[in-house]
């Protein structure tokens, strides 16, 4: 796939009113088709970086730019997935993965029959059977709810994905599976992700690349290529060269957190880590 930019940041900053930035000097460019992780100290303002680029928020300084939509678009879609699924706890499955069909006027436009096929395909992606679609929220599993969630990103065919933590509250087993569920989302479609998330595993195993911020204001300080070749499968993870890249860029993050390798072993030798 081209090296082609599609999302460029350039001296990015940001701010809340009169309080300290939250962000300062971010330099950043993701390729169409890219998966990108973001690591960091908590407040650090991952989760900001990802909402300038969803436009909810403007940033105070510097420049983001989101290249023209990819031909036979009219407009570059981006999609938001956040860390709690927020699903509307009135409408079914089918009900909440229509919703940004009707928020964008694509279910008037596209008819119902037509808007249906778009959400079936997209439980089907998803892993949902088709008894799930007529369930509410409260008769699904955390799992269940966040893989509605990911269905209703994915509803609307967008180019760009922004996760911020979407698997943190799951058991690891249930999280390994729908980091596995999620590279092949990616791998079939190649829209352009970004994914926050404060866990290295999950961020070597899904990434091209990962991005180490810095504590707030937070600033990139880190980017790490991964090598492994896609479509990667779950025996990867014990793999020894997986270990070794999850603790440089464990190790960078340490760093960038402000805590040196010796305090770490003190803590460790003392059993306080």
């Amino acid at each position: 796939m081209p090296n082609v930019p599609l999302i460029i940041a350039r001296q990015l900053g940001m701010s809340y009113g009169d309080a300290s930035p939250i962000l300062k000097h971010v330099e950043l460019s993701v390729a169409r088709g890219e998966f990108v992780s973001i690591v960091g100290p908590s407040g650090c303002g991952k989760s900001t970086l990802l909402r300038l680029v969803a436009g909810l928020r403007e940033p105070t300084v510097g420049q983001l730019t989101i290249a023209d939509a990819a031909p036979g678009r009219s407009q570059t879609k981006a999609a938001f997935v956040f860390q709690e699924p927020n699903l509307l706890p009135w409408r079914t499955v089918t009900g909440n993965i229509r919703l940004p069909l009707e928020l964008d006027g694509s279910h008037t436009i596209l008819g119902k029959s037509a808007s249906d096929e778009l959400i079936e395909q997209a439980i089907r992606r998803i892993g949902l059977l088709p008894g799930d679609a007529a369930k509410r929220p409260a008769e699904l599993s955390g799992g269940m709810r966040m893989r509605v969630s990911l269905a209703r990103a994915l509803v609307t065919d967008p180019q760009i994905m922004l996760l911020d933590e979407p698997f943190a509250a799951l058991d690891d087993i249930l999280r390994q599976q729908l980091n596995e569920e999620l590279q092949r989302l990616w791998w079939n479609k190649r829209w352009t992700g970004l994914f926050v998330t404060h866990n290295v595993s999950e961020a070597v195993f899904l990434s091209q690349r990962v991005l180490v911020m810095s504590r707030a204001p937070g600033t990139i300080l880190e980017t790490i290529d991964i090598p492994f070749d896609f479509p990667r499968s779950p025996e990867l993870r014990a793999a020894p060269e997986f270990a070794s890249l999850t603790g440089v860029i464990s190790a960078h993050l340490r760093r960038a957190a402000g805590i040196s390798e010796s305090a770490t072993s003190t803590r460790i030798a003392e059993g306080t880590a």
